[in-house]
């Protein structure tokens, strides 16, 4: 049986590799060299408080309504398949990622800008959560070890795309690696779904 830490570190270093705005402002910081420690310590913050909060409250939901959990299981599931498809369309149509110049050169503006990038997108509370949280109760007394699993992703995703984004840049706005790493993120979702409905 898979240890609670690597299945956690896997689903939520997939889920937090998709491109959106957050990773776009922390490359964008990265290629500028500017206030790229903060940004990267706000982002890794933010997740484990935001993870932190969904196994807590996804566990105490099921210790009140243990029938929750097969709603949390079946809605956990579908999300999957559809963050999974979602991932698949962007491999058959990928994108570049081109971070602009606009960024604030202050560091609170640029850390006010981080938080809204962050706090302001409702799929973060879905991806971190909402699903974190169910896939780390499925593990029920290894739930917290799944959340370490899962910080530590977050840490090291950070970490290696702002530390990293000087050397990156150059990849990250090429389609085709969009598309692998779209690709694999759609199978490693539809997989953990499949997962999720066999438990």
């Amino acid at each position: 049986m898979t240890s609670p830490l690597i299945v956690g570190f896997i689903a939520s270093f997939t889920l937090i590799a998709a491109i959106g705005a957050q990773n776009a402002f922390v490359l964008r910081q990265g290629i500028r060299g500017e206030h790229v420690l903060p940004v990267i310590a706000l982002c890794t913050v933010s997740d484990i408080v935001l993870i932190s909060a969904g196994i807590a409250g996804v566990g105490a939901l099921i210790n009140a309504h243990p029938g929750a959990v097969h709603i949390a299981k079946f809605g956990g599931a579908l999300f999957l398949f559809g963050y999974g498809l979602l991932a698949a369309r962007r491999a058959w149509r990928p994108s570049s990622l081109k971070p602009s110049d606009d960024a604030p050169a202050r560091l609170t503006g640029v850390l006010l800008t981080c938080a809204a990038m962050t706090f302001l997108n409702p799929h973060v509370y879905l991806d971190t959560v909402v699903l974190l949280g169910t896939l780390a109760n499925e593990h029920q007394d290894g739930r917290w070890l799944f959340g370490v699993g899962a910080v530590t992703a977050s840490a090291v995703w950070f970490f290696s795309l702002g530390l990293g984004a000087r050397r990156l840049a150059g990849l990250f706005a090429t389609p085709m690696t969009w598309r692998i790493l779209d690709g694999i993120i759609a199978a490693t979702m539809v997989g953990l779904g499949v997962a999720m409905l066999a438990s």
